[in-house]
């Protein structure tokens, strides 16, 4: 019983950060590597898909070590958008 409880709550807890099924998840990898930005890194694309980023500030989060242009921005946005 006590394995069952704690294999529930390993399963519970990744669940709250699991936010896209793996369908969704290549889906969007394709679109954002589809988008052909210099900048966007399969690290960075990793980290979008993971954290779903709703505005600049919490893209910027990701992109570290470059800077996006606005227009690059909108794009990835637009991407993440439908996933959220």
């Amino acid at each position: 019983k006590k394995d069952k409880d704690s294999e529930t709550d390993v399963i519970g807890f990744i669940n709250k950060f699991v936010k896209l099924k793996p369908s969704e998840a290549k889906e969007l990898r394709k679109k954002l590597t589809e988008l052909n930005l210099m900048r966007l890194k399969q690290e960075n694309i990793a980290k979008i898909i993971d954290l779903l980023p709703e505005n600049q500030e919490e893209l910027n989060k990701i992109f570290v070590d470059a800077s996006l242009e606005e227009d690059e921005i909108k794009k990835i946005l637009d991407a993440v958008k439908e996933y959220r």
